[in-house]
């Protein structure tokens, strides 16, 4: 059901727009890549929640374990996905209980955890997976055939200038 334009909530970049003067062209770029990841995410949490009943965390995760033939460790897990590893350990009992995961002490520490996804998590992960991309292509289907590319090549540049910018700051806290 569609929300009447007057009364659907605002985000950052429409209430940036409303005012252009007061916004340097840099920040609206900002908030505009700010809206659509947000846009995008809020979007597949839905279709995780709506059609495997599971969470954007919970698929995360098992993304990562897939692309591991011998399992990862907690630490592991939470250094690739930026996160706690209490937030890790939370998201991992869930999917031990439901027997998509497996939990066995590492060869070279018996104290530490490997965790792995079991079979049957391995089947639902590529499952979920699947139309997780066909989400991605449908959400994506309004670009034309040039602006794929293109926008591939913009946000690169993006990535390249942002990451220069950081490693100025870097240099600059340095010296100081």
């Amino acid at each position: 059901m569609d929300t009447p334009e007057a009364i659907r909530p605002l985000d950052r970049e429409t209430k940036a727009s409303e005012r252009p003067g007061d916004h340097k062209d840099e920040l609206r770029l900002w908030l505009r890549l700010l809206t659509c990841s947000t846009m995008i995410e809020r979007e597949i949490r839905r279709r995780l929640r709506e059609e495997f009943r599971t969470t954007l965390p919970r698929f995360d995760l098992m993304a990562q374990l897939e692309k591991s033939a011998t399992g990862m460790t907690v630490g592991e897990v939470s250094q690739r996905l930026m996160v706690s590893n209490g937030n890790v350990t939370t998201v991992v009992a869930g999917l031990v209980e439901e027997g998509l995961v497996d939990k066995r002490p590492a060869p070279h520490d018996r104290r530490v955890q490997v965790i792995s996804l079991t079979a049957s998590g391995r089947r639902q992960f590529r499952i979920m997976a699947e139309r997780h991309e066909e989400w991605i292509a449908d959400l994506f289907a309004g670009l034309g055939g040039a602006d794929l590319p293109a926008l591939m090549r913009l946000l690169g540049t993006t990535k390249q200038s942002i990451q220069g910018a950081i490693r100025r700051a870097g240099a600059e806290a340095e010296e100081a």
